[in-house]
């Protein structure tokens, strides 16, 4: 920093550091180098800055101004030059002689005194709670200690920089260039990690270019990173439009030293900060996609709250279809929710769980001494969800002999006990749920047609969990805060890997076992992040993407096997309704099918 060291007759000589474009000299208090000499006039000269030199100006004509033993009012002055204001002697330095290299008590000194500006200034900053406050004492501190007249903070926010605090800035003077980061000197700092000294911005042959130095006329320029344990988690730069080589190389230690203490407090505030982001942007997403207790903005799902807003309010019977673990019973609870019965009782039937032989008494009750064991009349499901709604779950899996049963039950909403001549009347809804296709079932025998109709009057399929995009990975960061929560963990959120991985994976057990897995690596994985290992999702797992003309070569010969197959094998009535010639549908018909169409 340019200085002008006074010569004492005795004792150490003083030291005044000069950073303003114009600065004062003279005996009085009020000027910026205060000398008590005979012969100094009160306001003796001035030190002029014009942006690239220095000049010494007589404040008074006959103040008397030497340079190097010579009389001048007027003239440029360089380093070392010795200057005689009256009886002072001053040397003109365009370096910081604050200290003398001379005197280990005084580099001792000058030690301490930065020692415990470090100290004070790690006090502050672990004081401060905020993210925002830290930042700007950071930038405060860092200014005052290099005695630079601007500065910014940048901070990267997943993964793009932005200017986050500004200091002695008109919010008009900061170049949108800044704020959108294309600066070359902040460009170059944010590639190789290391701290950046420019002593003349404004002719420098590298970065006399940067918008930032052209924009805010910068005459010295430094910026270090924040570096925290390999992280890069900003830059911070400061400037100055009065003086040229302001910054040396200890202003730039000082810097670098000053940023990598505030990393280390920033690092965690940073992260806290960045997560309570998070969770209020999941939430606020949650608010937006949540359907009662599903999750899901994909347009098939969309379309299916729709249907369910609109049958809701009816007693119309409802299929509900889908692949296991897609949610077809938080499905069914909305609709009894949303209805007329929603204050009445729910209740499920798991027609898969309950063994043949009692499920008639589980459907309909029985009455004492019906069969061994009946040791007292019992209500059946029928008659518990009076007034409310029967949830059939797995309707697939219910023995013929028992659909005809309850197929007249539904019909006459009368049920009879096992055991008993006495019916009963019930006022119920019925919803059913399946993954199988009954359809299929019908053609085999193994489902009643009349029944299926009785129960589809309208069909809600539930799309598996690997055609809903990005759904999975918000039901993925709910689930993890969910289950954090529950377990008291310390997992936080998914490695962008994780994030990748969940959304390649085909998920065959849908949200089920995404739920399982993500409750296993919440309560096994040591870390803050969840990494795709901690999901069981490694590469093997997960599908290869298939090239664009594989994917295009499978699902024509599919499509032309599907057409082939409505006009019952009649290859020239296929051709002509694809309106291809006949040799391209003989073509796809010879070649060999797909590894996975072969396997199935």
């Amino acid at each position: 920093m340019p200085s002008l060291k006074w010569v004492l007759p005795q004792g150490r000589p003083r030291v005044f550091p000069i950073y303003k474009k114009i600065t004062t000299v003279g005996r009085g208090a009020a000027n910026d180098v205060a000398l008590d000499s005979g012969g100094v006039a009160e306001f003796h000269a001035q030190i002029v800055f014009d942006g690239r030199d220095f000049s010494v100006v007589e404040s008074d004509a006959g103040s008397g101004v030497q340079v190097n033993g010579k009389k001048k009012r007027r003239s440029k002055i360089f380093h070392n030059d010795r200057l005689e204001l009256g009886d002072a002697e001053l040397v003109f330095s365009l370096y910081d002689e604050a200290a003398s290299p001379s005197d280990p008590a005084d580099e001792a000194s000058a030690e301490m005194a930065g020692m415990m500006k470090l100290s004070e200034f790690n006090r502050r900053l672990l004081e401060i709670k905020g993210v925002p406050e830290q930042i700007d004492a950071l930038l405060e501190a860092v200014i005052e200690a290099t005695h630079a007249a601007t500065g910014f903070v940048i901070l990267l926010r997943d993964g793009e920089p932005q200017v986050t605090a500004v200091r002695n800035l008109q919010t008009k003077g900061v170049p949108p260039s800044v704020h959108a980061l294309s600066d070359s000197i902040i460009r170059r700092v944010i590639d190789t990690r290391q701290p950046l000294i420019v002593s003349d911005a404004l002719h420098d042959t590298v970065f006399g270019t940067s918008q930032s130095v052209i924009n805010l006329k910068l005459c010295s320029v430094m910026a270090a990173p924040l570096m925290a344990q390999g992280q890069l988690l900003g830059v911070i730069y400061v400037g100055n439009d009065n003086v040229v080589n302001l910054f040396e190389p200890a202003s730039l230690e000082m810097l670098t030293i000053f940023a990598g203490q505030a990393s280390l407090i920033l690092q965690n505030a940073i992260l806290l900060d960045q997560l309570t982001l998070d969770r209020d942007r999941i939430a606020e997403e949650l608010k937006e996609k949540r359907f009662g207790d599903l999750i899901g903005s994909c347009a098939s799902l969309r379309e299916l709250f729709k249907q369910v807003e609109k049958i809701s309010g009816t007693d119309i019977s409802v299929l509900i279809t889908g692949e296991t673990g897609t949610g077809k019973e938080l499905i069914a609870r909305e609709l009894h929710r949303r209805s007329a019965r929603g204050s009445h009782p729910f209740v499920v039937v798991n027609c898969g769980a309950i063994p043949e032989n009692l499920m008639e008494s589980e459907l309909f009750g029985h009455v004492r001494g019906a069969f061994t064991g009946a040791v007292a009349t019992r209500e059946g499901k029928f008659q518990a969800a009076n007034t409310g709604t029967l949830f059939l779950d797995e309707i697939g899996e219910l023995p013929v002999a028992l659909q005809v049963k309850l197929l007249r039950a539904l019909q006459e909403r009368v049920v009879m006990k096992v055991g008993d001549s006495k019916p009963e009347r019930v006022d119920i809804r019925v919803i059913a749920a399946t993954n199988r296709d009954l359809e299929r079932e019908i053609e085999q025998g193994t489902f009643r047609q009349d029944l299926y109709y009785r129960l589809n009057v309208v069909n809600l399929h539930l799309p598996p969990l690997r055609e809903r995009g990005d759904d999975v990975v918000v039901i993925a960061k709910f689930l993890l805060k969910k289950y954090a929560d529950e377990y008291g963990a310390k997992v936080k959120g998914y490695t962008p890997n994780a994030l990748i991985a969940l959304r390649k994976y085909e998920w065959p057990g849908n949200v089920r076992q995404l739920e399982n897995r993500i409750k296993k690596a919440v309560v096994l994985c040591d870390r803050t992040l969840v990494g795709p290992e901690d999901l069981d999702l490694f590469p093997e797992a997960i599908a290869a993407t298939v090239p664009l003309a594989d994917a295009r070569e499978d699902f024509t010969r599919r499509y032309i096997l599907e057409v082939l197959e409505r006009n019952n094998g009649n290859r020239t009535k296929t051709a002509r309704d694809l309106g291809v010639d006949p040799r391209t549908v003989f073509r796809y018909l010879e070649r060999e099918p797909p590894a996975a169409e072969r396997a199935e």
